[in-house]
This record gives structure tokens, C-alpha cells and sequence, in this order.
């Protein structure tokens, strides 16, 4: 048996056990398709994801693994953490939560999971959550050092803020980088007005980048919508933050991922549900205020359709051209959850 195989058997089962003492658990499972570009490609990669959680009425618990791999490659196959964590309450005032903790905030430009790939950005340090009424406010401290004396930490501090106020969602994100003197910041505002959903994201990398999304959508019916936006990118710089949902392009986000400085991107689209049937389309029009020759279109179509209450099946395709330039991608995801 090949030693990775065998190492993955031994850790699951060994989680197996500990999910048996468990007051709650879960498991997803995840198996995609790869069949992206002209020739007849089709790869499969799976992921399974276990998970047990421990707690009483002010504690809690929680871990969960990952193990990932390619259908027909034994060697690829790999078993990591994907959260592990202990929360408590403070008197009744704040919770504490220390470990490894997968963390998605606001629109998810600044910090986010990317659950969509195989290697998931979790964050390792404390976060606390203030019980206020007026507001939800989580503060966040993630630091690393090997533990030398001469060595000094690496890390990231960060405030989170969100709540309604007079019919309005607002989330205010605020993080700091060790090391670096900017701070990045996210400021997401969504609300209805005459029947029509309006949304604005505003957002500031560590370098001092922008990206700026206003958003449009309509309920049609109960079954069909319709939405616009436009995400604008600033012209000093390209904004990256890494390991958010956009760090990254198609193959590794399942999205277009973050575009370069003076971008523009019009996305018109809609949406149509009927009978467990989950149908979408949007057309990304994107050009450059620096450089007029950038032309880029996009189209993103997605199919899904919900098996039973446990299993939901869906497709993916895209195709992305700048000039004569077009590259296809195409993916089917298979979900099953108990």
C-alpha cells in the first residue's frame, strides 16, 4: 500500500473514532469534473470533508478534515486539517475562539475561504465577538513565529462590524498586516429600494489598491431575477489579497479572479428556478480607462439541479476572449451531504 494512502487511512480512522463521541457532526463531499479547453480532457477530483463538534451551553469545540485527491492517482492524494478550534464565552459580554478557523467577511474581496478550491484559506490565531445589540463586532489576531528570540512575529490584526440599520446592511472590515504600513479596508452596503436590490462594495488592498462594486437585482417572480453591476478597479496598482475566493483565475477560484489596475467590468445577468432546476447566465463586458485597446468578454453559464435533500448536481462553463484569444472551461460538481 502506497505510505500517503496508508497514513490517510490510519488519521481517518482515527477521526472515525472521535466523530463517534461527538454531540454533532457533519460531512460533505465533493466530486468534480474538469473538462476545460478544446481537447477531450476529463479530470476528477474529489474531496471529503468530516467533521465533529463537542460542546455544552457556553463551550464548544470543533475539527474537521480534509482529504483530497485525483480519481486514478493514488499519489496525489493528501490528508490535512481543515479547522480546528476551541470557543467560549467571557460572562455573558464576549465569546473567544482560538485554533485554525476558516473566516469569510463582508462581500469576501478582503478575506474569505475559497471554498470552490482544493486548498482552503483558513486563518490560525484568536477572534473574539463582542455581544452587542447594535451591532456585530469581531476582532481578530493571527500571528506566526518560529520562537527564536531574535525572530519577530508575522500576522494580521482585523475588526469586522456588521448590522441593520434602517433597512440597510452595512459591514465595515478593517485589517492590518505586520510589516506593512497600509491597512486594508472593506466597507459593503446592501438595501432595497422600490422593489430592487442595491448593493456597494468599496475596498482597499495593503498596498493601497482599489476596487469598487455597485450592484443592481431584480425579483421578475418568485422564480426569475435579474442583476447588474460594475466593478471598477483603480489605476495605481493591481489589488490583490491572497486567499480570498478572487486570489487566483479560473482553475483555482472557479471565477475570473481579481483584474488588473484600471479595469472595468459591466456584468449583466439573470437567474431562473423552477423544480429543483437552478438555471444562471451572466455576460462580463470588460474594458481599461488607461488602455483602450483592452477588450475582454466573458460568459458564465451554470446549471443545477437538486437530486433529493441529501445531493445536488451542477455544471459550469465559461469561456473567456480577449481579441482572438478564447479559452474554455467547463466543470462538474457532484455534492452530497447526509
Amino acid at each position: 500500500m502506497k505510505k500517503n494512502l496508508r497514513n490517510i487511512l490510519v488519521l481517518a480512522m482515527g477521526l472515525m473514532t472521535t466523530v463517534s463521541f461527538a454531540q454533532d457532526w457533519n460531512v460533505d463531499s465533493r466530486t468534480r469534473i474538469d473538462m476545460s479547453g478544446d481537447n477531450s480532457k476529463m479530470s476528477t477530483d474529489q474531496r471529503a470533508t468530516l467533521g465533529a463538534t463537542w460542546g455544552g451551553s457556553d463551550w464548544g469545540i470543533h475539527i474537521s478534515s480534509d482529504v483530497n485527491y485525483t480519481l486514478g492517482n493514488n499519489e496525489s492524494a493528501s490528508m490535512s486539517i481543515y479547522e480546528a478550534y476551541a470557543s467560549t464565552d467571557l460572562m455573558g459580554y464576549a465569546s473567544v475562539t482560538a485554533g485554525r478557523q476558516a473566516i469569510n467577511n463582508g462581500s469576501g474581496a478582503l478575506m474569505s475561504s475559497n471554498d470552490w478550491g482544493t486548498n482552503r484559506t483558513t486563518w490560525e490565531g484568536m477572534s473574539f465577538g463582542l455581544n452587542l445589540d447594535m451591532a456585530d463586532i469581531t476582532l481578530g489576531y493571527h500571528s506566526m513565529n518560529g520562537g527564536a528570540e531574535s525572530e519577530e512575529s508575522t500576522g494580521n490584526m482585523w475588526v469586522n462590524a456588521g448590522g441593520e440599520f434602517s433597512g440597510w446592511n452595512v459591514n465595515v472590515l478593517y485589517m492590518t498586516d505586520e510589516g506593512n504600513d497600509d491597512a486594508a479596508t472593506g466597507i459593503d452596503i446592501s438595501g432595497e429600494v422600490m422593489g430592487a436590490g442595491v448593493s456597494a462594495s468599496m475596498n482597499t488592498d495593503y498596498a493601497g489598491n482599489d476596487m469598487r462594486v455597485i450592484g443592481l437585482s431584480y425579483a421578475v417572480n418568485d422564480d426569475m431575477g435579474v442583476h447588474a453591476s460594475q466593478t471598477v478597479y483603480g489605476e495605481d496598482g493591481d489589488f490583490n489579497m491572497a486567499g480570498t475566493n478572487m486570489d487566483g483565475s479560473w482553475m483555482t477560484t472557479g471565477n475570473m479572479g481579481y483584474l488588473g489596475a484600471g479595469d472595468q467590468d459591466l456584468a449583466i445577468g439573470g437567474t431562473y428556478a423552477m423544480s429543483g432546476i437552478n438555471l444562471g447566465a451572466t455576460m462580463h463586458m470588460i474594458t481599461n480607462s488607461m488602455d483602450e485597446a483592452v477588450e475582454r468578454d466573458v460568459m458564465e453559464i451554470s446549471l443545477g439541479y437538486s437530486l433529493n435533500d441529501n445531493a445536488g448536481l451542477s455544471l459550469k462553463y465559461a469561456t473567456d476572449a480577449t481579441g482572438d484569444d478564447e479559452a474554455k472551461y467547463m466543470w462538474v460538481t457532484l455534492t452530497v451531504r447526509p
